[in-house]
């Protein structure tokens, strides 16, 4: 039988190398970002192996942030109104993770929004052109995204809303999994059911790590704890809400659904950061 290339090798096994693995493959997945091959790395360039690489994935959700927060940080400082800052941001953030998600989005809303049976729903999100459900949600969605960070900025300063830019990263692309926990492939083909079930375990602890990344990210930047456990609140009830639906109108979870709830998601943790700012 041919080795699984998306197993470790021996010399993977301990848990820095592993990790620092799983983020690499996860950034090559998710984001346009550069990621050079590891020295420990047996080969960069194979699937990446989404049960392990679920746990890593707030960090690798972090760093793709990361760009749109320097962005933020420095167009503030230069004197730059917060929405024109806002929109820069976003548009770094757009460039590093190569619109992957909103691609997912406007798919979505296409597809959702369409009347018919659940296999036209799924061959409209196949399609790749975008109908007018798909701008309109991809517009409402970056829309608000650059007033809530323009808002965060506002209203509790730059680092506030560049660490809620990098927080809210990581903790939406988890929370979005929830999907592949929960509900089965729509389709039997597709990147989403090749990826496989996530284990609830695995979820679990990427959960952990993106509240311990909130926390240490979000409580020095002036963002209390009422704050994150209402982001993470709104968050999950979206991700409920996307199930729901998912499930009702076509029978189960496909990527595009994932990248829409994950939009979703950043756009209610941000809503929570923002409704809790100190006074």
């Amino acid at each position: 039988m041919a080795e699984d290339s998306r197993d470790p090798p021996p010399m993977e096994d301990s848990f820095p190398r592993a990790a620092a693995i799983d983020i690499a493959r996860a950034l090559r997945f998710f984001s346009r970002l550069p990621v050079p091959a590891l020295p420990f790395e047996r080969d960069p360039h194979a699937m990446p192996d989404f049960s392990r690489m679920t746990r890593m994935l707030p960090v690798a959700g972090a760093i793709i942030a990361l760009p749109g927060a320097l962005v933020l940080i420095v167009a503030l400082g230069l004197g730059l109104p917060p929405l024109p800052a806002a929109t820069l941001a976003v548009a770094a953030t757009l460039i590093a993770s190569g619109g992957l998600h909103e691609d997912g989005l406007a798919d979505c809303c296409d597809a959702l929004g369409a009347r018919g049976d659940r296999e036209r729903r799924l061959a409209i999100m196949k399609d790749s052109a975008i109908g007018s459900f798909g701008a309109a949600g991809l517009v409402l969605v970056l829309i608000m995204r650059v007033s809530l960070f323009a808002a965060i900025a506002q209203g509790a300063g730059a680092l506030a809303a560049a660490t809620a830019m990098i927080a809210s990263a990581g903790l939406s692309r988890w929370i979005s999994l929830w999907l592949m926990v929960s509900l089965p492939a729509a389709r039997e083909s597709g990147a989403s059911a090749s990826a496989g079930r996530i284990r609830k375990s695995d979820f679990t602890v990427a959960g952990a790590i993106a509240g311990l990344l909130s926390l240490i990210l979000l409580f020095p930047a002036g963002h209390g704890l009422g704050a994150l456990g209402l982001a993470f609140a709104l968050a999950g009830a979206i991700v409920w809400l996307c199930a729901v639906l998912a499930r009702r109108l076509i029978g189960g979870q496909t990527g595009d659904v994932i990248g829409a709830t994950q939009q979703l998601a950043e756009i209610a943790a941000l809503s929570a950061l923002l409704i809790l700012i100190p006074a």
